[in-house]
């Protein structure tokens, strides 16, 4: 195809199927108006997922090993994917069916065997809805810019003062949230996605006001019931932010419960390991603790950046994500100069 076609192309869509022959109808029915890719598998198609950008995604259900539905899931729970509209593709023609579908979050069902007219009718809708969608999106953000700014001051000075309880600096929530949205930029997430992370990560440890000063403030080590005390602020921070319909303070209470997980399990409040830590809280926990390690606090010395990065890369697979890590260790100039532009006031 050449370039000029290319340009006149209205989107990119992934079609996933583990059968090659309806691959090749859909593909035959969309490729003179879109770019058309395929998967054969539901995990070869969230893969492909994180690595370039869609307009729109055509899902069979019945596919063996990971199914249509669990594929979408996946989508919907990927901070990355979640925007990306969904259209099943399917033999399947009972209620429940479909209704199981839209309640994952697909935009529409295409029952097979499909009609051109109907896909391409049904795709274009999708995809045009998608991108009004997105303008007027944009348009009410505009609109409201003060009044966003005014709430996102809000919660970064909230953020501030939990720091200040912890015998940190508020610069730190800065140059952390700074670098968790550079990260989260390097790792695929759209614009908006890391602006908002950006805002929420301050909040990081806003549980941490509910931890007595005898034990937050302790100057010596904890004991275990100490510990065990300490070990509660993400679920005290996640109880002030509460289940809002903000999506920033949505992405915050994720953020505040999910910050102290580990790669490997070993974390807490949950437990959680590998994937099943959200992303954002896999963002924050790399951004959060390389700029406590080169930070310097009344209890402990700056560390060198080499220091930290050899620290960090020992714990790569037991605390962090290793692929997130690869990413932010190639970031490290960037980092390295938001710390000189937001430095601690002596």
């Amino acid at each position: 195809m050449s370039e000029a076609m290319e340009r006149n192309l209205m989107g990119t869509i992934l079609v996933v199927d583990d059968i090659p022959e309806n691959i090749s109808t859909l593909a035959g029915m969309l490729r003179d108006n879109y770019r058309v890719l395929f998967a054969t598998s539901g995990a070869d198609a969230l893969e492909i997922v994180r690595q370039q950008q869609f307009d729109l995604i055509l899902l069979d259900v019945m596919m063996p090993g990971m199914d249509g539905y669990e594929v979408c899931r996946r989508l919907k729970a990927d901070i990355v994917t979640r925007e990306i509209p969904v259209i099943f593709v399917t033999a399947l023609t009972e209620v429940q069916d479909e209704t199981r579908g839209l309640e994952l979050g697909a935009v529409d069902f295409l029952h097979k065997p499909c009609h051109a007219s109907i896909v391409r009718l049904r795709v274009q809708l999708h995809i045009e809805r998608h991108n009004r969608s997105h303008s007027l999106e944009r348009l009410v953000q505009e609109r409201t810019r003060e009044l966003d700014e005014t709430r996102i001051e809000i919660v970064r000075r909230l953020g501030r003062a939990a720091e200040y309880r912890d015998n940190e600096t508020g610069m730190h929530v800065i140059r952390m949230s700074k670098s968790s949205r550079l990260l989260a930029r390097a790792a695929g997430v759209s614009e908006r996605q890391a602006n908002l992370l950006l805002n929420a990560a301050p909040m990081h440890d806003i549980g941490k006001i509910g931890i007595p000063d005898r034990v937050l403030i302790k100057p010596g080590p904890l004991d275990p019931e100490e510990w065990a005390l300490m070990k509660t602020h993400p679920l005290i921070g996640a109880e002030i932010i509460g289940d809002h319909p903000s999506e920033l303070l949505q992405m915050a209470r994720i953020v505040a419960l999910t910050h102290h997980e580990k790669w490997d399990g070993s974390g807490y409040p949950h437990g959680l390991a590998g994937d099943g830590i959200p992303l954002e809280g896999r963002i924050v926990t790399i951004a959060d603790v390389f700029d406590a390690l080169t930070s310097e606090r009344p209890y402990k010395h700056a560390w060198s950046t080499v220091e930290a990065v050899d620290f960090m890369r020992a714990q790569s697979g037991s605390i962090f994500d290793p692929d997130l890590l690869e990413l932010f260790l190639d970031l490290i100039p960037q980092v390295e100069d938001i710390r000189r532009r937001y430095a601690d006031t002596p």
